[in-house]
C-alpha cells in the first residue's frame, strides 16, 4: 500500500533565504506519481519532481530544480510527508521558497495529522536493502548507507560553542516522527549571521524562526530538546534522502555533514540501483 493525503494542506509564510512570501498547498495525489512541487505562479504550471534528479543547489537547503524553474529549502517539508508517511502528494507554490514557518516540520506534520491519510493500494516493489557499507565524505565530515535490519538514521555533531558542543542522536523509522523529531528547529551561529546576509542568503529569517547560538549561548530559548541541534540535522537528513522515493532498508550514519553529502550519498544509493523511484511521465 501507498498513501496520499485525505484533503489539502494550505500554509502560507515567508522563505528563509529569500525573504519572499508564498503560499503552498498540497494535494491528495495518484498512486505512483509520488511527490512532486508545481509552481503554480508560472506560465504552464511546470512541474518539479521531489526526486534526486532534480536537485540544483544545496547551499544551506536543498533547491529542485528544472532548468530556470525551481523550488528553495524543500528538505523540511518533504522530510514531513515522508516521515509520516505520505508516499503521494502534489505540492503547488506560487514562489521560489518553501516557507519556513516555525523554522521546524512541526506545522507540517499537524496538518498532515490533521486532514489524515488515505490508502492507496499500488503493485509496489519491497524496499531494497543495502548489502555493504556506501560512504562519501569530505574531510572529516560523512555520511554513510549501512547494512541493517531496520531503516535508521543517526548524527553527530560538533561545535566549538559551549551551547551546542558535541551532540548525537538516533532515529528509527518505526519511531514517531512527529514527536521526536519534526520540532527540531533550524539553527544558526550569531558569528555567521553577519556574512550570510552580505551574500544574500537568510533574508527570510529571524528569531521566531531559527534557533541563534552565540558565545554567551542560545539568543532565543528555551530549546525543544536538550539536543534540538542535532535532532534538525536528522530532519534534514531524512528529507533530503526522501528525494529517493522510498527509503532503502539501511542505518543512515552522518557526521558534521550537509546538504551537499547528503545528496551525494542518494545519489550513490541511486548508481546501486537501490531506490524506489516513483513515474512521473513527462514532467
Amino acid at each position: 500500500m501507498q498513501h496520499t493525503l485525505a484533503a489539502q494542506i494550505t500554509q502560507t509564510g515567508v522563505g528563509l533565504h529569500s525573504g519572499v512570501n508564498t503560499q503552498v498547498r498540497i494535494l491528495p495525489a495518484e498512486a505512483g506519481s509520488g511527490r512532486y512541487f508545481v509552481r503554480v505562479d508560472l506560465p504552464d504550471l511546470p512541474i518539479i519532481p521531489a526526486q534526486v534528479a532534480a536537485v540544483s543547489h544545496t547551499v544551506l537547503s536543498t533547491q529542485l530544480g528544472k532548468g530556470e524553474v525551481y523550488v528553495r529549502t524543500v528538505e523540511h517539508l518533504l522530510a514531513a510527508l515522508s516521515g509520516m508517511g505520505v508516499d503521494n502528494a502534489r505540492i503547488e507554490i506560487d514562489g521560489p521558497e518553501v516557507p519556513l514557518l516555525d523554522g521546524s516540520a512541526s506545522v507540517w506534520t499537524a496538518n498532515i495529522a490533521e486532514v489524515g491519510l488515505v490508502s492507496q493500494p499500488v503493485n509496489n516493489q519491497v524496499p531494497l536493502a543495502v548489502t555493504e557499507p556506501i560512504w562519501v565524505y569530505q574531510g572529516d565530515a560523512f555520511v554513510c548507507a549501512l547494512p541493517a535490519s531496520e531503516t535508521r538514521f543517526s548524527y553527530g555533531i560538533d561545535f566549538d560553542l559551549a551551547a551546542i558542543g558535541n551532540q548525537w542522536h538516533s532515529w528509527s523509522l518505526s519511531a514517531s516522527f512527529a514527536a521526536q523529531i519534526a520540532p527540531a528547529r533550524t539553527f544558526g551561529l550569531l558569528q555567521q549571521i553577519e556574512h550570510l546576509q552580505k551574500t544574500g542568503l537568510i533574508k527570510g529569517g529571524s528569531l521566531d524562526n531559527a534557533l541563534v547560538c552565540g558565545p554567551e549561548g542560545w539568543l532565543n530559548p528555551p530549546l525543544r530538546f536538550a539536543n534540538e541541534p542535532v535532532r534538525h540535522k536528522i530532519l534534514d537528513l531524512v528529507g533530503d534522502l526522501s528525494l529517493l522515493g522510498t527509503f532503502p532498508i539501511a542505518h543512515f550514519l552522518a557526521y558534521k555533514a550537509s546538504h551537499n553529502l547528503h545528496i551525494q550519498l542518494a545519489q550513490r544509493i541511486l548508481d546501486l540501483g537501490l531506490e524506489l523511484k516513483p513515474k512521473i511521465e513527462d514532467y
